[in-house]
């Protein structure tokens, strides 16, 4: 797969990304070297082989699930202006 120039000018319209005529070659030229390398990995028969996470058998190692830090919600909120019931108070913005 290959793009044209006019692909191009219309992909940086659509992504509001300004685009002088002289670059629009070498971003075309780059953007179908990507589209080659694309076709390439596609063209590898892939048949039986097995999805696989990380290239290496490694294991995720897991904290444990403790609460390491005291409640200090109170003292977060000590200097908000408008506290209620554990919450911030804001004023309404929408009416």
């Amino acid at each position: 797969m290959s793009l044209t120039r006019d692909q191009i000018r219309r992909v940086a319209q659509l992504a509001r990304i300004a685009l002088p005529a002289q670059e629009a070659d070498v971003v075309l030229e780059r953007l179908n070297r990507v589209l080659s390398m694309i076709d390439q990995l596609q063209a590898v028969d892939t048949e039986g082989i097995e999805p696989m996470s990380h290239a290496l058998d490694v294991v995720q190692p897991l904290r444990p699930d403790a609460v390491t830090e005291t409640d200090q919600r109170a003292a977060l909120q000590a200097g908000a202006p408008a506290v209620e019931d554990g919450l911030y108070l804001v004023p309404k913005v929408i009416e």
